[in-house]
């Protein structure tokens, strides 16, 4: 018998004073006596790094091609292909010539310029690299312009580049990239090079941006950690606690060790892992242990007395005393007393939503492989934000960051799971290879089971929304409670005393913008639950809540809501949300009859810098929602790839609209109900309605796409249902409401 006692962990003396410093300070997001970035205290350790002649994001073959490094993992988004069109049409490059591969992990080149550390979230990819890529790309085109007009002693501003070719027109002489390229590598690059002007582009903006990843992924060849095999590779598994903040007590591994294959069992801080030669022994070998769990400071309730506390705290009839610490207020515009004049003019509208815990579910559940050898530790899998990864694995083994070598792969989506502060499932497989020890790789591999039952769900949300009507059918007065867990507070990204993710969507509305008086406020209950954001974070919430109300308030006016909603939007200049608004109303016919039973909502928010429209077409067969066409505008600023924005807009949809249906986790006693995908039922491909994608032409720096196509689907089908029965959706998700 083993006790929690025994659970592997760094000794004290393993772990210097100086790793805990550069620890903390990067914890803490401080800067060690203001003269060491975030970046610079991750790279403590690692080996320096070889930069090409063309800089960090660019690699030159003899034969000319062009290989980007792209500093963002691809997760199935399609960043990748757009920062390879990005340094292609700075360069004007020979387009099926180029090609991506991942950087390596190293936080001084690879950053992104808006964390500070080398990641991937936040629909961030595009937008954060877009003038850095460019300048990279101008500044290669430069040296091969440079080196081209001092062999041919002509000027440079008589050369064109075209496809990889530099050409002279005068006098007919023409070289490739990899002719030219020994002379323009020996060349010093321009800091400031001159960059295209956007009427220029012949590559940015059209359909010739097609993946750079499909052939990879259609034959097999594409990388996953599941194609991870090294000699000596072990697998492993790890039984976890059932219930949420559970912690283990004891185990009995005397079964488990008879199995053919297990090698060994051993606790960790997160449960109990059993290593083994294959991925069936080790399963077999986590079935037959015997575990005794602490549910002391456990979660016990059930997800329906989780939210009956959240409505009760919410309750705009039990007001808190002005001494509660309850609430945080994050939006207070207007005087009190202001709209007592039209308290009388107008009706009142109070209106509540319960939204579901969300799993991300992605296809490819949590894995990762690992080799530690010392203070030496090689991980291999998908990392989403390597800077994290190699700072929780240095904590653990006792080393420096840089010293933690990441090989990132492919990863078989996220929607914002493998994005973890404190790296869970990177951290359980570094513990158990460094208790493996001598080099030896291992595998760790998450069940469906496991990753569905893990948590790091999208939490639980409670909103509650008030508001006064004045004589012109326009709210004089709105009020908004959230009730939400907060998975920021105690992490680096934490910054003040507001967790920004949880009213994300409701603050800074353009719609508060017009409305005379304005309070909103927030309040986070604490609950062992893990929870983390999910596809579109905060607005996948917050634009049900915000949208839904405004339909709510439409309808009580007696107005069209695309009409109703036009108005709001032009007296806040809301000129970006118009756009769409229209686009997607125009599009969609909006205002023309449909046959019966059909009926036509609209939403439109704005997420990750960009602004999207739905119009979506539902009818009730048989008490269900069907969706059977979505019209959906989007302005991102400039579309990099636009085949790619539509793909995007079209599985935003189609994964907003499988959460808006039937997808939720639900709790029984702090027991996970649903762990595979028979409970937690996705979207169907024939239940998936036709997508039409407009995309707002714009000049301007390209914003957010990954995400802003997730949340606009579930207030426009829940508007469209509401036109039908003029009832509101006040629970999700649908099919149970």
């Amino acid at each position: 018998m083993i006790t929690s006692r025994d659970i592997a962990r760094p000794r004290p003396s393993e772990v210097s004073r100086r790793d805990l410093m550069i620890g903390s300070a990067v914890v803490g997001g401080s800067l060690l006596l203001g003269a060491c970035s975030k970046a610079d205290l991750l790279s403590v350790g690692a080996r320096k790094a070889e930069i090409g002649a063309f800089g960090p994001f660019i690699r030159i073959a003899p034969d000319g091609a062009v290989t980007v490094v792209s500093k963002h993992v691809e997760l199935g988004q399609g960043s990748a292909t757009g920062q390879a069109a990005i340094v292609a049409e700075e360069m004007d490059a020979d387009w099926d010539k180029v090609f991506v591969e991942p950087a390596p992990a190293d936080a001084k080149l690879y950053a992104n310029t808006l964390m500070g550390v080398q990641g991937t979230g936040g629909s961030t990819a595009i937008n954060e690299s877009w003038d850095q890529l460019r300048q990279a790309g101008a500044a290669a085109r430069a040296l091969f312009v440079q080196a081209a007009a001092e062999a041919w002693k002509v000027p440079a501003g008589e050369l064109t580049v075209r496809n990889g070719i530099v050409s002279h027109p005068g006098s007919g002489r023409s070289a490739s990239f990899g002719e030219l390229y020994p002379a323009a590598a020996k060349l010093q690059p321009s800091a400031t090079p001159k960059l295209k002007a956007p009427k220029d582009f012949t590559l940015i903006g059209t359909d010739r941006v097609t993946r750079r990843d499909s052939r990879a992924k259609a034959t097999g060849q594409a990388r996953y950690t599941q194609d991870v095999y090294e000699p000596g590779l072990l697998t492993a598994v790890v039984l976890h606690s059932p219930r949420f903040g559970g912690k283990l007590k004891s185990f009995d591994a005397t079964e488990a060790r008879k199995v053919k294959g297990v090698v060994d069992v051993f606790a960790i801080p997160s449960g109990v892992a059993v290593v083994a030669e294959g991925v069936w022994p080790a399963l077999q070998g986590r079935r037959a242990l015997k575990a005794e769990w602490d549910d002391s400071k456990a979660e016990r309730r059930s997800s329906d007395e989780i939210l009956a506390a959240y409505r009760k705290l919410a309750d705009f009839g039990a007001a808190p005393p002005p001494s509660d610490k309850t609430w945080k207020t994050f939006e207070n515009r207007g005087p009190e007393n202001r709209g007592q004049e039209n308290r009388a003019a107008g009706e009142t509208l109070t209106a509540t939503y319960d939204f579901p815990y969300l799993a991300h579910a992605p296809m490819e559940p949590m894995n990762c492989t690992a080799r530690v050898q010392g203070n030496k530790v090689k991980l291999v899998f998908a990392s989403q934000v390597p800077s994290l990864d190699q700072l929780n694995t240095a904590l653990v083994v006792g080393t420096l960051p840089g010293a933690v070598e990441i090989e990132t792969l492919y990863g078989g989506g996220s929607f914002g799971r493998r994005a973890v502060p404190d790296s869970d499932y990177v951290v359980e497989c570094v513990h158990i290879a460094q208790r493996v020890g001598g080099g030896r790789p291992v595998k760790l591999m998450w069940t469906r089971e496991d990753d569905m039952s893990g948590g790091r769900y999208r939490p639980l949300a409670h909103h509650a929304v008030q508001v006064r009507l004045g004589r012109d059918g326009f709210p004089t007065a709105w009020r908004h409670r959230i009730v939400i867990q907060s998975f920021m507070k105690g992490t680096p990204m934490m910054k003040g005393d507001l967790d920004a993710t949880a009213v994300e969507g409701v603050i800074g509305s353009p719609y508060f913008d017009v409305i005379p008086q304005v309070h909103a406020e927030l309040a986070q209950p604490v609950s062992p639950v893990t929870t983390l954001w999910w596809r579109s974070v905060g607005a996948t919430h917050a634009a049900m809540a915000m949208e839904h109300t405004i339909d709510q308030l439409a309808h009580r006016a007696g107005r069209d809501p695309y009409a109703y909603r036009r108005a709001l939007l032009a007296k806040s200049e809301a000129d970006r949300h118009l756009a769409v608004l229209d686009l997607a109303a125009q599009k969609a016919g909006w205002g023309r009859p449909l046959e019966d039973g059909w009926t036509r909502g609209i939403a439109v928010h704005e997420s990750f810098g960009s602004v999207v429209a739905n119009v979506a077409e539902v009818k009730l067969v048989d008490g269900v929602p069907k969706v059977r066409r979505v019209v959906a505008a989007i302005n991102c600023g400039t579309a990099v790839a636009p085949d790619q924005i539509r793909a995007q807009m079209e599985g935003g949809v189609c994964y907003g609209l499988s959460s808006a249906l039937r997808d939720q986790i639900t709790l029984k006693d702090g027991l996970v109900q649903q762990t595979n995908f028979d409970a937690y039922r996705v979207l169907r491909m024939d239940e998936a309605p036709q997508v039409e994608t407009w995309i707002v032409p714009s000049g301007a720096h390209p914003s957010g796409v990954g995400e802003p196509g997730t949340p606009v689907i579930l207030p426009a089908v829940a508007n469209a249902l509401l036109a039908a029965t003029g009832k509101p959706t006040t629970s999700l998700p649908l099919e149970r409401a």
